[in-house]
């Protein structure tokens, strides 16, 4: 690590020991390294942790597994949207894209405020809980890289429309190209496990993905 990449991650820690005093201790603030070599240990840096149960070396919320995975190559800040705990919490929470000099995002600052006290009090307190996305509540976890391939599983399935037992080649084509696009490819050992979840081999999951890629190829020519 560089001198500039020391100073910066200190800078980083910084503020979020301030946001945290600031705020108390109902106030989470994370912040994840997605330069790391395992995924699944992307916090290098928590101020109360109790709020998620998560420590130094955890893995990430779904927010930073997407972009992880997926990501965007200019994606724009989250902020003041609804999540909760899988223990009932309601947070409100806000992700911070932070990148290098060369404009990559290579790190998430996130900060998860407990506002579960306040909302039993939301008619005096209205103003500070109420968010841009009113009710709309996405849940927050400290996901394995395996769960969130599961889900993108299940979401190419139901793309389809139809049980694995029930699909033609066109059909698994489909799922597996929504599974390419996604980034599943992407997490370790995911290729054995597609393969097999669809019964196919896995040089038949690899023509899956090179078929639309050809596809796309000739419509460009």
């Amino acid at each position: 690590m560089t001198a500039l990449e020391k100073n910066r991650l200190r800078m980083l820690k910084q503020i979020a020991a301030a946001l945290a005093a600031q705020f108390g201790p109902s106030c989470e603030v994370v912040l994840h390294d997605l330069a790391s070599q395992d995924p699944e240990q992307s916090i290098v840096h928590i101020e109360n942790g109790h709020v998620t149960g998560r420590q130094v070396g955890d893995g990430p919320s779904t927010v930073v597994m997407e972009q992880m995975l997926r990501g965007q190559a200019d994606p724009e800040d989250h902020l003041a949207y609804l999540t909760r705990t899988p223990d009932g919490k309601v947070l409100k929470s806000s992700t911070v894209y932070i990148r290098d000099s060369r404009g990559r995002v290579d790190a998430i600052l996130s900060i998860n405020y407990d506002i579960s006290a306040l909302l039993m009090a939301e008619s005096a307190l209205g103003g500070l809980v109420r968010t841009a996305e009113d009710q709309k509540q996405e849940r927050i976890t400290v996901l394995s890289v395996g769960d969130l391939l599961d889900g993108l599983i299940e979401e190419s399935v139901a793309l389809v429309g139809k049980p694995v037992a029930l699909m033609n080649k066109d059909d698994k084509v489909r799922a597996i190209q929504f599974l390419n696009q996604h980034g599943a490819f992407l997490v370790t050992k995911s290729g054995d496990k597609v393969a097999k979840y669809f019964g196919i081999s896995k040089y038949t999951l690899y023509s899956y993905i090179d078929t639309k890629q050809e596809e796309k190829r000739h419509e460009q020519d």
